[in-house]
């Protein structure tokens, strides 16, 4: 059920494309909100994608080019500085080990997963809930071949390094790690235990997701959010409807300064009826599909 909104967290695409496209070329979404001196692209990611994926290039390549500065959804710290963050906000000495918070048949799923993975028995006994989850949900995507580095983000990174363009983001790292900590306990521990539940389907799911994102279908995402959002309410809120509000405020206040942006957030963010573009209609910019 919750493991959707932690795929594209590897996260968030779509649904309905032939496979064969999939596997070459995408033809992503993208919406653009502009005024007399400023335009605002919105473009939705996908975390992790297998190399060989062409979608930088076509309307979504021009968007960029001719934006002067890229806004993602995080930028992130150097690697010791991200490790030590994560280490302070998602393992506790506090309370029982984690297998031991869980019924005994998700106890031993959770050792086997460990497993799986290539870790000792007891490396996520301290992690919390929620960070133990998003580690299994990444797992396997990495097993068939999905990789941070192929992903959307650390594409468009290196494009805007090389041509030498502002990248700035949204939220901190600390801000988006405090999202899944201030979840209550109880919620975390149903985010792992569905994430248990749904780790054989792990390679059906992504690239379920990933071919409809290729096809830019937002319409596809919407219904496959919807399918959990309205089973996991403070999830949803935490993760997708508060900050959706807060970009759109965000967004809103950058269409008074002049210039050209790019702004790449999770696909799942710019869909459905509490997505980013329903937030910016509330304050009276519209965002249009840009079609290509």
């Amino acid at each position: 059920m919750f493991r959707k909104l932690l795929i594209g967290a590897a996260l968030l695409a779509l649904g309905g494309c032939e496979a064969k496209k999939a596997a070459n070329h995408a033809d992503p979404a993208l919406w653009v909100v502009k005024d007399a001196d400023t335009t605002i692209y919105l473009f939705g990611t996908v975390h992790m994608l297998k190399p060989g994926l062409s979608w930088f290039d076509d309307g979504v390549k021009t968007a960029f080019d001719a934006s002067n500065e890229l806004v993602l959804e995080l930028m992130m710290p150097p690697e010791a500085e991200m490790q030590a963050l994560v280490g302070e906000l998602g393992m506790t000495n506090a309370g029982p080990a984690l297998p031991d918070q869980l019924p005994p048949a998700e106890a031993a799923r959770f050792r086997a997963a460990i497993a799986e993975m290539g870790l000792s028995p007891e490396a996520l006994d301290r992690a919390e809930p929620w960070l133990a989850a998003t580690m299994l949900s990444a797992a396997p995507l990495r097993r068939l071949g999905y990789d941070e580095k192929d992903g959307a983000e650390a594409v468009l990174t290196a494009a805007a390094s090389a041509a030498g363009k502002r990248v700035n983001g949204l939220e901190t790292a600390r801000e988006q790690l405090g999202y899944f900590d201030r979840l209550p306990i109880a919620a975390q521990r149903a985010l792992l235990i569905d994430t248990l539940d749904d780790l054989p389907k792990a390679g059906a799911t992504i690239d379920r997701m990933v071919a409809a994102w290729s096809a830019g279908d937002a319409d596809g995402l919407a219904r496959l959010m919807n399918e959990d959002l309205a089973r996991a309410p403070e999830l949803a809120d935490a993760l997708l409807a508060r900050r959706n509000a807060k970009w759109a405020d965000w967004l809103t206040q950058r269409m008074k300064a002049p210039g050209t942006v790019f702004v790449a957030v999770g696909a799942g963010h710019l869909a459905g009826n509490a997505g980013v573009q329903a937030e910016l209609a509330k304050r009276g910019l519209k965002a249009e599909r840009v079609d290509y």
